[in-house]
């Protein structure tokens, strides 16, 4: 325990210290100072960040390794991902003349006379980048690619976090089935013993019909927790890819619920925030629309074009390539556009906006990272606090059913004293249940908010 006291200390600290560094270098500044991260400072794929691993439940691990594969979401996160890859190359072969072939046949009556012409040959034109508008659009295109590659590890995290967070409900409720069934088997000894002190005259008929509707009362919640139990299965299934069907042998035999008392070192305190894949993405589009604004500038500028065209024509097709068929010309033209009505200062004045709009987004998200950081590690911390305090009033709800149970035997108390000390023994029992799964569920968040798992 004083092990976690000092982890929890620890992540408090770092907690408090990323937060200030985070503000300091996003939300006091228009835009970074560059869009280079370190390796270590990324997420690492689910495949080699396998945070689920600490709670050391196979059947957990399996069945994020199925979301890997299969999860639509994830799939189409990766798709998106890899057409800004494509477009990103298109961009970059602007870098590179088009090149092209021709032929061609042309008959001509001109002055009464008629004249052939065969003709075979290749075109060449080229952009030269002199004023750096292909770099721009490359650069753009390069940041596109980046924020959806950082929106497809977030797609990961997500997934993991998700199916995390729904198996540790369905174990919650399992649990509390478990409990409910104990607790409906013994219901019904009391009951018998309530019907036996009855026909002999030492109950009363309402301690009787009291008695049943508590019995009655236990088991009407077993059908509730048994649908809640197959909803969890469906959900998993779908983030998993899977029919309900194919994950029951693995899901519906109870196992108890993960050990809780556990959590990881945040790592180096300035890339708390910075590794998370949606600040990430959020920056690397601030980087696109930057480069936007950029481009919009470089329509002011003039454009350098090469066009060059090589071939043989002649007025038969044996004779182009003859000497006097080969034929060439090379073409540089400048343009420049002077007036366009302002429709490139308004192209400015939009992509300025958009940058504007992406700082805004970007400082909401750092924002949103820090809180869910901090509200993690406080529900988790008290989540600790209630286990324990449950745990207490469970043993002590425990020793007030017995010692209920035999002074009523006894006749020396009545039986509203067994059905309250029932009835709070299932509930501190189920409180406590999800006392557990709370703090299970904390711990996923804080992972999830950290950007998954991360390199100690």
């Amino acid at each position: 325990m004083q092990k976690l006291t000092r982890l929890l200390l620890f992540c408090g600290f770092t907690l408090s210290w990323a937060a200030a560094a985070a503000q300091d270098n996003a939300l006091t500044r228009p835009m970074p100072d560059s869009w280079k991260y370190s390796e270590g400072a990324e997420q690492t794929l689910p495949s080699r960040d396998s945070w689920w691993q600490l709670f050391d439940d196979p059947v957990l691990d399996s069945l994020i390794s199925m979301g890997e594969d299969a999860n639509f979401d994830l799939i189409t996160a990766y798709h998106r991902m890899e057409a800004a890859s494509r477009q990103m190359a298109a961009a970059r072969a602007d870098y590179y003349p088009n090149i092209g072939l021709s032929a061609g046949y042309t008959r001509e009556h001109l002055d009464g006379a008629n004249s052939n012409r065969w003709s075979l040959g290749a075109t060449a034109s080229w952009q030269i980048d002199v004023f750096g508008k292909v770099t721009a659009a490359v650069k753009q295109s390069k940041a596109r690619y980046q924020a959806s590659r950082a929106e497809w590890v977030g797609a990961m995290v997500s997934m993991a976090g998700d199916i995390a967070a729904t198996y540790m409900q369905l174990r919650v409720w399992q649990a509390e089935l478990a409990v409910a069934q104990r607790h409906a088997i013994v219901q019904d000894s009391i009951t018998a013993l309530v019907e036996a002190r009855f026909d002999c005259g030492l109950a009363a008929k309402p301690q009787l019909a009291q008695a049943r509707a508590q019995s009655h009362s236990i088991k009407a919640s077993i059908p509730q927790l048994q649908t809640s139990i197959a909803t969890a299965v469906s959900s998993i299934a779908l983030l998993t890819g899977r029919y309900p069907s194919e994950l029951e042998d693995m899901l519906l035999p109870q196992k108890p619920l993960p050990d809780y008392r556990q959590l990881v070192q945040t790592g180096v305190p300035s890339e708390l925030l910075r590794r998370r894949p949606d600040i990430l993405a959020a920056e690397y589009q601030l980087a696109a629309a930057a480069a936007a604004v950029g481009i919009a500038k470089k329509d002011f500028l003039p454009t350098l074009t090469l066009e060059g065209t090589v071939g043989v024509a002649a007025p038969k097709p044996g004779d182009m390539f003859s000497k006097n068929g080969f034929y060439y010309s090379v073409a540089p033209t400048l343009s420049w556009t002077i007036f366009d009505g302002f429709a490139r200062s308004a192209n400015v004045a939009a992509a300025r906006q958009e940058m504007e709009e992406q700082i805004a987004t970007y400082n909401s998200t750092v924002i949103n990272a820090y809180n869910e950081v901090g509200n993690a590690l406080v529900k988790y911390r008290n989540c600790l606090k209630s286990i324990e305090e449950y745990d207490q009033a469970t043993g002590n709800a425990r020793e007030f059913l017995l010692l209920s149970l035999d002074l009523y035997t006894q006749g020396l108390s009545p039986y509203s004293d067994v059905a309250t000390a029932q009835q709070d023994l299932l509930n501190y029992n189920n409180s406590l249940i999800v006392a557990r799964g709370d703090a299970l569920s904390s711990l996923v968040s804080l992972y999830e908010a950290l950007g998954g798992g991360f390199q100690q």
